[in-house]
């Protein structure tokens, strides 16, 4: 299944507590439940005004899709072709 980095961008990521990323996590998973296996969210790193997210999903549509069920912003969806780490130059 492709991989896809979604760019969010939401102004104080950084500073949400953790009881805010529980609530933003458990809101996004009830999406996905309610979505079928086309799409898994794999994981996100938050920043001072961005939330970067990885998921898997059979397309481009069905990421936009949770995003707008779930009421998050999608400012920019791209596909991963390759994943290179410090092992890729050896």
């Amino acid at each position: 299944m492709p991989k896809f980095v979604i760019e969010r961008d939401i102004p104080g990521a950084g500073q949400f507590t953790a009881a805010d990323l529980k609530a933003i996590s458990q809101k996004s998973c009830g999406v996905l439940n309610s979505m079928g296996t086309d799409i898994q969210w794999i994981h996100s790193y938050v920043t001072g005004d961005r939330i970067y997210c990885v998921y898997q999903a059979t397309d481009e549509a069905l990421v936009r899709r949770h995003a707008e069920l779930g009421g998050f912003p999608a400012n920019r969806v791209d596909r991963v072709y390759s994943v290179i780490d410090p092992a890729t130059a050896e």
